[in-house]
C-alpha cells in the first residue's frame, strides 16, 4: 500500500469519526424536535424516533401562552445584554490591559476574586437593589446583570494584552489620535475574534437565564422564554409535547447565532487560551 493511499485511508477515518460523533451530539437535539410533534402522555410508551401528527395542537398551545412575546422580551433583553456587557468588559480590559496607574493589581485581582464567587449569592442584594431602583418587574435588571460581568472583563484583559501591540498604540498617539480613538479604531478591529466570542457566550447565557427572570419579573407580559416554558407546567399536569414543541423554537437563535459566529468563536477562545 502506497504512502498516499494511507494518507487517504487516514483523511477518510478521520470524517467517519468526526460523522460518528457529530451525529452522536446532535441525536438528543433530534429527539427533542420529534417530542415535540407527540402528544404529551404518548411521550413516554418509547423513544419517538419519527414524527407524529400532534404537531399543529402543540404549537397552539405554545403560542397560547404569550410564545411570541416571550421570544420578544428574551432578544430584547439578550440583544442588550451583550452590547452593554461587550462595551463595558471592553472598555475594562483596555484599561487593565495597556494603562498603567496605581491600585491596577488590585483591581486585577479583584475581578479574578469576584469570578470565583457563585452568581446565585449575590442574587439577593441585587434584588434589593433593583427594588430600590424601582425596577423590579422590568427587562432592565435582567440587562444590568452582565453590565459587570468579571469573566467578560478578564477575557477582554487578556485578548488585547495579546493581540493589540504596544507599539501601533504609541504610534497612533503619534499620528494624533485620541484615547477614545485608540479604542474604537484600533482596539476593537484587533480584537475581533474575541469581541464576537464573549458577545456569542453572553447572547447564550443570557438567553437561557432562569434564576434571575424568575425572581425580578411576576408579569407574564415580561416573561422571557424559560419563563414562558415553564408556564406550560402547573401543579397537576405537565404537557411535555407542548413543552419540547417550545423548546425546539426557543433553541433555533443560538444554532443560528453559534453557526455563523463558530469559526470565530474557536478563533477567540483558543487566542484567549495561551498567554503570549
Amino acid at each position: 500500500m502506497s504512502a498516499k493511499t494511507k494518507k487517504r485511508l487516514s483523511a477518510v477515518g478521520k470524517q467517519m469519526i468526526l460523522i460518528v460523533m457529530t451525529f452522536l451530539m446532535f441525536f438528543p437535539l433530534y429527539i427533542v424536535f420529534i417530542m415535540g410533534t407527540y402528544y404529551s402522555e404518548d411521550i413516554f410508551k418509547g423513544i419517538p424516533v419519527l414524527p407524529s401528527d400532534y404537531l399543529w395542537e402543540n404549537l397552539k398551545m405554545v403560542f397560547s401562552k404569550g410564545f411570541v412575546r416571550a421570544y420578544i422580551n428574551s432578544i430584547a433583553v439578550s440583544a442588550g445584554s451583550v452590547v452593554i456587557s461587550v462595551v463595558v468588559s471592553t472598555m475594562i480590559g483596555f484599561a487593565l490591559a495597556k494603562y498603567s496607574f496605581r491600585g491596577k493589581k488590585l483591581i486585577l485581582g479583584f475581578v479574578l476574586a469576584v469570578m470565583m464567587i457563585p452568581g446565585q449569592i449575590s442574587l439577593i442584594g441585587y434584588m434589593l437593589e433593583m427594588r430600590m431602583a424601582g425596577l423590579n418587574n422590568t427587562l432592565l435588571p435582567l440587562i444590568f446583570n452582565w453590565a459587570a460581568h468579571p469573566l467578560g472583563a478578564f477575557l477582554m484583559v487578556q485578548f488585547i494584552s495579546d493581540g493589540v501591540p504596544d507599539e501601533l498604540l504609541e504610534s497612533a498617539r503619534l499620528d494624533g489620535c485620541s484615547e477614545p480613538g485608540l479604542f474604537f479604531k484600533i482596539v476593537i478591529p484587533c480584537i475581533r475574534p474575541g469581541f464576537v466570542t464573549l458577545a456569542t457566550m453572553i447572547f447564550l447565557w443570557s438567553w437561557n437565564n432562569y434564576v434571575l427572570p424568575v425572581i425580578i419579573v411576576n408579569k407574564q407580559e415580561l416573561f422571557t422564554i424559560p419563563l414562558m416554558v415553564n408556564n406550560l407546567s402547573n401543579a397537576f399536569r405537565s404537557d411535555y409535547g407542548a413543552i419540547m414543541c417550545a423548546l425546539s423554537l426557543s433553541i433555533l437563535p443560538m444554532i443560528v447565532i453559534f453557526s455563523l459566529c463558530s469559526k470565530t468563536f474557536i478563533k477567540g477562545i483558543s487566542a484567549g487560551a495561551v498567554k503570549g
